[in-house]
């Protein structure tokens, strides 16, 4: 990456009004794997792609429960989401001490914006190099946020960041609108197709590189004793939903029939300079 005499120190502004440091750990966040997060009227879920560092490791952790009511999604590094997380932690700890209820999520996100955004300011630190997705469920419904290491937080009715998330962003700006009215399954397949989108031509999902976070009411394919707050699904419990996925290559009947009109022939369209 081009250096520059503004991008030593992360409380130095460049002529153009631009922290480098700050840019720089948001690109952190984009070198780690993806994660997606769509929310219903009832559910929110966590979808996220997870990497190994060779044949003999295991994969790495992308999803971590919080609370009863609140789970976070990684991407970025893994040693400042431990870092982070461990205080959402005690933060979540302390409001059923002190106020005797879950500490609401909007306040959860934005405790961890304000503590991100003093790295931005004070001289000697650095920016947090990992972004979160968090989804929560509270009196007023399930959420969806966003969170970066500008120290900025976001909610979303779906979103998603990491490597390639440009793609799976695009799956996502398609379908938003019918997420509120899915079900759990459905919300699921949606965002198993927008994972999808973010993988290298020659990969495939598979229950050992997924893990799926939900909050919300039991789904039709969850057992009785499965409770109703944030659960990590990892594993033999994915491949129930994988199975409903789609092929890559045959498209939505929505978008066939808007395609058919424009084929107009079987010849390539070459184009001249």
């Amino acid at each position: 990456m081009f250096r520059n005499t503004y991008d030593s120190d992360n409380t130095v502004f460049s002529p153009q009004g631009r922290l480098h440091q700050v840019e720089y750990a948001l690109e952190a966040v984009k070198q780690g794997s993806a994660a997606v997060g769509l929310r219903s009227k009832t559910h929110a879920i966590l979808l996220a792609l997870k990497r190994s560092t060779g044949e003999l490791a295991s994969y790495q952790q992308k999803m971590i429960r919080i609370d009863d009511h609140v789970g976070i999604a990684i991407a970025g590094l893994t040693s400042d989401a431990r870092v982070l997380s461990n205080f959402m932690r005690q933060q979540a700890m302390a409001s059923k001490m002190i106020f005797n209820r879950p500490v609401p999520v909007n306040r959860l996100v934005s405790t961890i914006a304000d503590k991100a955004q003093v790295n931005t300011q004070e001289y000697g630190r650095r920016p947090y190099g990992v972004g979160f997705l968090v989804v929560g469920l509270d009196h007023t419904g399930p959420h969806l946020y966003e969170f970066s290491p500008s120290g900025t937080s976001f909610e979303y009715f779906a979103v998603s960041i990491g490597a390639r998330s440009q793609s799976a962003k695009t799956y996502l700006e398609k379908h938003f609108e019918s997420f509120a009215d899915c079900t759990l399954e459905e919300l699921i397949r949606h965002g198993l197709h927008a994972l999808r989108e973010t993988l290298q031509q020659d990969k495939e999902l598979t229950p050992a590189n997924t893990s799926i976070g939900i909050v919300g009411p039991r789904g039709a394919h969850e057992a009785d004793s499965v409770p109703v707050e944030f659960r990590i699904l990892e594993g033999t419990p994915i491949e129930v939903y994988l199975s409903t996925m789609q092929p890559k290559d045959v498209p939505a009947p929505a978008a066939a029939a808007a395609a058919a009109p424009a084929t107009g022939g079987d010849e390539d369209v070459q184009m001249t300079e």
